[in-house]
């Protein structure tokens, strides 16, 4: 059985939206999520997994295909944000696992979508705000973002920037030098490797 203190999901999301207001009858929902799976015990993240969601209250505007390099094509292959939650539940232990994101933002999104039904919140409540984090433990007196913040931490950027699921592949990298530092609350001794 999986030491339930081991293993660390970090989730970044993207989502719809628009230089200015949303047009009229649209709303952010949630378009990538980007998962990392990163082992306390051997310091390491072991998994990167995206999973693409369709809209169904809005479309991706030009503005949100130049940020995330998504469109709506990309997004029209996608599965329904319900099916989207069950995966996160069925394979990737999310009820389980504690789970960390850089700010607030993921976790609320989640919980305004899950809210307008039928979608089930896949989480536990073991999530860590690990910008909040990390701004403790470097006493920054404003909050980084997370690109700031690996120049902050002599981290490089891997990947694309506003991607889901390479900017949860830097945030676990962000959470491992937490670790290092003694920052990270409940990480485990490290120890040897063992499967995600």
């Amino acid at each position: 059985m999986e030491d339930p203190r081991r293993y660390l999901n970090v989730v970044d999301v993207e989502a719809t939206c628009w230089q200015g207001q949303a047009p009229p009858g649209q709303v952010n929902e949630i378009i990538e999520i980007g998962l990392c799976v990163v082992d306390l015990g051997t310091r390491e993240r072991v998994a990167k997994h995206r999973i693409l969601v369709r809209p169904a209250r809005s479309t991706v505007s030009e503005f949100c295909a130049e940020l995330t390099g998504l469109t709506q094509e990309d997004v029209e292959s996608g599965v329904s944000f319900e099916e989207a939650c069950r995966v996160l539940d069925s394979e990737h232990r999310a009820r389980s696992r504690a789970w960390a994101s850089w700010g607030d933002y993921d976790r609320k999104q989640f919980e305004r979508q899950c809210g307008r039904g039928p979608a089930v919140y896949p989480f536990s409540s073991r999530h860590t705000n690990a910008k909040a984090v990390f701004g403790e433990s470097y006493e920054l007196r404003r909050r980084p973002g997370m690109a700031q913040a690996l120049n902050v931490a002599g981290l490089p950027l891997e990947g694309r920037h506003h991607s889901g699921a390479d900017d949860a592949w830097n945030i676990g990298a962000l959470v491992l030098r937490l670790v290092e530092r003694g920052a990270w609350a409940g990480a485990p001794d490290r120890n040897g490797p063992a499967e995600a």
